[in-house]
């Protein structure tokens, strides 16, 4: 029996020796935000093979970026909406995107000290579909990085997917928003305010009355795409402990 088991246990500890240690990155520097990115709810995040750079992002714009989440989706302390900052962090070697949000994931445990759990809510939440009449989006060609680029009365996209899109638009509606379209591809469009901005306006502010209002008929108007309220059972990130950054 002592034969048996030791070669079990032998068996596990040599396992758990060959597993990959999580991935993490080499270096990474967290600051103060050094200026506001203009227009921008979560600051700017730019990503190369071997670097990821944030500029005037929130906490919870790394939660968001790094497990797919909405700002809705994230119950935690105020500070993680309002305090702003730069991280720059390097890989030692190209890796993908999605090994990068991996890596912010590691680097908000180590350096945040993060622990959250997860829990089912419902939540009042819109569900993004493609109105009567059909989408008005023009399937991107391009093979460049997804980008987005905000302005005074609206949004720039190019190559992005319609749950990226959704994932977007449930922060200034502060609101959870689901991809309902069934659209399925990269899309480039142009999402402008203008037309829809209260008289006399001359760009877009989050203090208009009707904000979720405008945002709605242009997104129909634009895009062809429609947003219905309903109650939606959502996973949410229950934080249990973030701690503001160590030093470098």
């Amino acid at each position: 029996m002592k034969t048996g088991l030791c070669a079990i246990v032998s068996l596990v500890l040599s396992e758990v020796a060959g597993m990959a240690a999580p991935p993490a990155f080499a270096v990474a520097t967290i600051r103060p935000s050094a200026a506001q990115v203009q227009f921008e709810h979560d600051g700017k995040t730019e990503t190369s093979p071997q670097t990821l750079t944030m500029r005037d992002v929130t906490v919870a714009t790394c939660i968001k970026w790094a497990y797919g989440v909405q700002d809705k989706q994230i119950a935690g302390p105020g500070w993680l909406q309002s305090e702003h900052f730069d991280i720059v962090a390097k890989s030692d070697e190209a890796v993908a995107v999605s090994q990068l949000k991996l890596m912010m994931q590691a680097l908000l445990a180590e350096r945040f000290q993060f622990v959250f759990h997860r829990q089912q809510r419902e939540l009042q939440s819109y569900a993004m579909t493609v109105a009567k009449g059909g989408h008005k989006l023009h399937e991107s060609v391009g093979d460049g990085p997804p980008s987005r680029q905000n302005s005074a009365t609206g949004t720039v996209a190019r190559g992005i997917t319609m749950h990226e899109f959704a994932d977007f638009m449930a922060g200034p509606l502060q609101t959870p928003v689901v991809d309902m379209t069934g659209l399925t591809g990269r899309y480039d469009f142009v999402l402008d305010f203008t037309s829809y901005l209260p008289e006399n306006a001359q760009v877009m502010r989050p203090d208009y009355a009707n904000t979720t209002g405008i945002i709605m008929a242009a997104m129909q108007g634009e895009l062809g795409l429609k947003l219905e309220s309903r109650k939606e059972t959502v996973e949410v990130m229950v934080v249990d402990r973030i701690d503001r950054p160590s030093p470098n």
